[in-house]
């Protein structure tokens, strides 16, 4: 995969151009990639909340693992669609991510974290969701409502 830095204007982004925040722009699919370690909130030390304050800040945000075949389904799938989420890849950071990873196992419960998929700040889940949503039909019209996409 390549990436390539990119812009924005996000009040949570840092203001160095360290290259931290990606579009990739391979086969077609893009999708912002944030590393944890830079862009969680510093104020905010309950994971939860961090997830919520990270999840609300976007119209789609993937928490995701950038080895799990499982996440780069979800982020292709979206990518195809013509979405642009902002993707938390959890393994850049040992840290935050762990707390993260943790925080997302208590509120999706179940033993596997990622993918998690909020669309308009509320939570959708996991793959299976996703897809659901996706083969019902019923994931474009949340797409629409969030303002990821204006087909």
């Amino acid at each position: 995969m390549q990436y390539q830095a990119a812009t924005t204007t996000d009040s949570w982004r840092t203001t160095s151009n360290t290259g931290h925040y990606y579009n990739y722009n391979g086969y077609n699919y893009s999708y912002n990639y944030v590393p944890v370690k830079h862009h969680c909130p510093t104020i905010t030390t309950d994971p939860l909340e961090r997830v919520a304050k990270l999840a609300s800040q976007n119209a789609v945000v993937i928490f995701s693992l950038s080895t799990c075949c499982m996440c780069y389904a979800v982020k292709s799938l979206f990518s195809g669609m013509g979405v642009n989420p902002t993707v938390y890849e959890l393994d850049e950071d040992p840290v935050r991510g762990k707390e993260i990873e943790r925080a997302l196992v208590r509120l999706m419960g179940s033993a596997t974290a990622v993918p998690v998929v909020f669309i308009g700040g509320k939570l959708v889940g996991s793959m299976d969701r996703v897809m659901g949503a996706h083969i019902n039909e019923t994931l474009v019209p949340l797409l629409k409502e969030a303002g990821a996409l204006w087909l």
